[in-house]
């Protein structure tokens, strides 16, 4: 539990430290775009510039899902990291398009830049983000960190293409290839963008979590001592990390002193198998209506039945 707590406030230093460090460079690298006329130093500054914006919701969102939850949000804050990816990737979304813009203007008019200022400005990016990437410590399993790992690592990437196309333009003198660099960045980042958005909205509207079928976790229950059938099977995501499963389980006529453990053993398979450790399951002695609809709605649920409920920390 320390180390965890330690590695919580670490983690809240790096992506602050993080964030101060993205800011300030932004600043740097927009006014040398100016002053180089580069289309792709102004792109990549704006594109650091959502990095920064990225940052800023990891953090908020990552103080806010560690708080326990109370006698309103009784499952915590968890969500708030999911809606911080989410809208972060809205925005990558948003620049995206007048990337593509400007690049399709500078194509059409194209200007000559400062190719020595992109190289020193670039590889000073490319830096910076490679440090706050190795901070970040990768994208683990957490859908905000991820969000904010991905922006500082394509940023690195499109650093390390700034300067590849600045050498380029040098040697062939062909100024077109800024706006191309513009585009390729901006690919880039709808790319980056799309995934975080899939992931995220899947865990907001509770769908099943990445990885997960019904039909592999229905045919392991089904495989636990005394479990007859299981139906009314739901699944879905607390969190980016935290899932929560609810279901019907038709056991033969006992008293529950002697079903408590089929509950054991079935919490036990959720857990070590699929990372389950929320549950809210329902035992019944005789088959009810839903038992032909196993992926009925949440909410369904039958109300005349006794029911058993284990939560696992």
């Amino acid at each position: 539990m320390a180390a965890d707590h330690h590695h919580h406030h670490q983690t809240g230093r790096v992506l602050l430290l993080s964030l101060a460090l993205t800011v300030g460079f932004v600043v740097v690298e927009a006014i040398a775009g100016v002053r180089a006329g580069s289309l792709a130093l102004l792109s990549d500054a704006g594109h650091n510039f959502t990095d920064a914006f990225a940052l800023l919701l990891a953090a908020f969102g990552f103080y806010w899902q560690s708080r326990p939850g109370d006698h309103v949000k009784t499952f915590g804050y968890q969500r708030a990291g999911v809606l911080a990816a989410f809208v972060n990737a809205l925005t990558l979304g948003l620049l995206s398009i007048a990337l593509f813009y400007e690049s399709y203007l500078r194509l059409i008019h194209p200007r000559p830049v400062a190719e020595t200022t992109m190289i020193v400005v670039a590889g000073i990016g490319l830096l910076l983000n490679l440090v706050i990437v190795w901070g970040l410590g990768g994208h683990g399993h957490d859908l905000n960190l991820r969000a904010a790992w991905i922006h500082m690592l394509g940023d690195a990437v499109s650093s390390a293409g700034i300067i590849a196309g600045a050498i380029a333009m040098r040697f062939t003198g062909w100024q077109e290839i800024d706006p191309v660099l513009s585009i390729l960045i901006g690919l880039m980042i709808v790319w980056t963008a799309w995934s975080i958005i899939r992931d995220s909205l899947n865990i907001l509207l509770e769908g099943l979590p990445k990885g997960l079928t019904l039909r592999e976790v229905v045919h392991e229950l089904n495989h636990v001592p005394g479990v007859i059938d299981v139906h009314d099977l739901h699944i879905w995501s607390l969190g980016s990390q935290a899932h929560a499963l609810s279901c019907h389980v038709l056991i033969e006529d006992m008293p529950p002193s002697a079903s408590d453990s089929i509950l054991q053993k079935l919490n036990q398979v959720l857990c070590d198998r699929f990372a389950v450790h929320h549950t809210t399951i329902q035992f019944e002695h005789t088959r009810c209506a839903l038992a032909e609809t196993p992926c009925t709605v949440v909410g369904s649920q039958q109300r005349d039945q006794p029911q058993q409920h284990q939560h696992q920390d």
